[in-house]
């Protein structure tokens, strides 16, 4: 019996990522097809609707805002709204994580202070970071040249630290983005 469920359990834990990849794919594109659906059967009948038109145009849209957000006055315009969110108490501490958060994402092409992986030192061993700056700018004068900003993630997605380090003890990694995130998100269990 014990041999029954533990070929159960690794059965369940070899679909649980591949099916909820699915799903959370599958919750997209509905949601998306429910939302946009609406106005574009207010714009056309019912009998010119097809499904899919509503992810087709969410895809469209988000392709016209990506295009848009390269031109002066649309920057010009989210800068306004986006000073008026940070004035707001509560909403600005949400917006300015979720802020963060998708500006970790480089969209230029270009490799950015996150791709750097670094470790750098704990207690009697090393951790893995992430630079997110070279320079120690945001701590005044007299820290510009010596210190680099390092972001620690904590296993399993709980939080993290932001330390300032001298730049002596960082030590760089042949680990891609990716491979580290795996290793930090896991606690270093990591499969293939």
């Amino acid at each position: 019996m014990n041999r029954l469920g533990g070929i159960l359990l690794k059965g369940l834990l070899t679909t649980l990522p591949i099916g909820l990849t699915i799903y959370s794919v599958y919750w997209l594109g509905v949601t998306a097809e429910s939302v946009l659906a609406r106005p574009i059967k207010a714009v056309i009948d019912d009998a010119n609707y097809w499904p899919g038109m509503g992810l087709v145009t969410g895809f469209v849209l988000l392709f016209f805002v990506g295009l848009a957000v390269n031109a002066f006055l649309v920057r010009r315009a989210l800068s306004l709204g986006e000073d008026l969110l940070l004035r707001v108490p509560v909403i600005r501490t949400i917006y300015s994580a979720i802020r963060d958060i998708t500006r970790l994402v480089d969209t230029s092409g270009r490799k950015g202070d996150l791709q750097r992986v670094v470790t750098v030192p704990f207690g009697p061993g090393r951790v893995i970071g992430f630079v997110t700056q070279e320079h120690g700018e945001i701590l005044g004068p007299g820290h510009e040249d010596d210190l680099v900003a390092v972001y620690l993630p904590m296993s399993y997605q709980i939080g993290g630290y932001t330390v300032y380090l001298p730049r002596r003890d960082i030590r760089e990694t042949q680990l891609t983005v990716e491979q580290a995130m795996r290793v930090v998100l896991t606690g270093g269990v990591q499969g293939r």
